[in-house]
């Protein structure tokens, strides 16, 4: 078996068992639940036990099949080649993201009340370091990576935003991580840091491009 059937297998076997486990629960669950919840932990959002089963299972099924589906599709698939098993590798750690997440909201809501803060900081701060070496080997494709209009019309501005880009993600995870030892904070460590490297690498990008154009006269 290759690696790329290994990690589908992985994949499939954790999202079995997330949705198993969450099965499991349905019935010590009450009627209502928490599933939202504000800087500081506290709840501020809540759905029927229903809503919240239906939206979480189908969330852990269908976006995974997603994000294996759109690379199938891709123009560019030929490239996407070139890094598909980092790819896949990243699509395993999001189930576990997905379904982390939603256990512990299902944990909280029977009594074991965890800090979801510190959890949200230590799986998003892993997550963003993922997508900090997935950039590293991303080419230019429709779906994966820095998708900008200068991006998207130059592979070597591609490649310079990406190697940009990477450095920025591992910046914004360990930065994530460290927000888990303020977690009445912690929300801050995640969003800030992700706006202003959003915003980063859209003008870099941009800068890029026309630097290339001006050379190119």
């Amino acid at each position: 078996m290759g690696k790329e059937k290994i990690i589908l297998s992985a994949i499939l076997i954790l999202v079995i068992i997330f949705v198993v486990l969450m099965l499991v629960f349905y019935p010590k669950l009450p009627l209502t639940l928490a599933t939202h919840f504000d800087e500081k932990g506290n709840p501020n959002g809540f759905m029927s036990k229903f809503e919240f089963y239906a939206f979480s299972i189908l969330e852990t099924i269908l976006l995974p099949l997603l994000l294996v589906f759109i690379i199938r599709i891709d123009p560019l698939r030929k490239n996407i080649e070139q890094f598909k098993d980092i790819y896949y590798e990243f699509i395993l750690l999001f189930v576990v993201f997905l379904g982390v997440i939603n256990f512990q909201t299902i944990l909280y809501n029977v009594g074991l009340k965890l800090s979801i803060n510190v959890t949200v900081s230590v799986l998003s701060g892993i997550l963003f370091y993922a997508i900090g070496i997935l950039l590293e080997h991303t080419k230019r494709n429709w779906f994966i990576g820095i998708r900008t209009p200068w991006t998207l019309s130059s592979d070597l501005v591609w490649a310079k935003t990406h190697i940009v880009g990477a450095k920025v993600f591992k910046i914004c995870g360990v930065l994530a991580l460290i927000g888990a030892f303020f977690k009445n904070y912690s929300i801050y460590f995640i969003i800030v840091p992700i706006i202003i490297s959003s915003v980063y690498l859209i003008v870099y990008s941009y800068l890029e491009y026309s630097k290339e154009n001006k050379n190119a006269v």
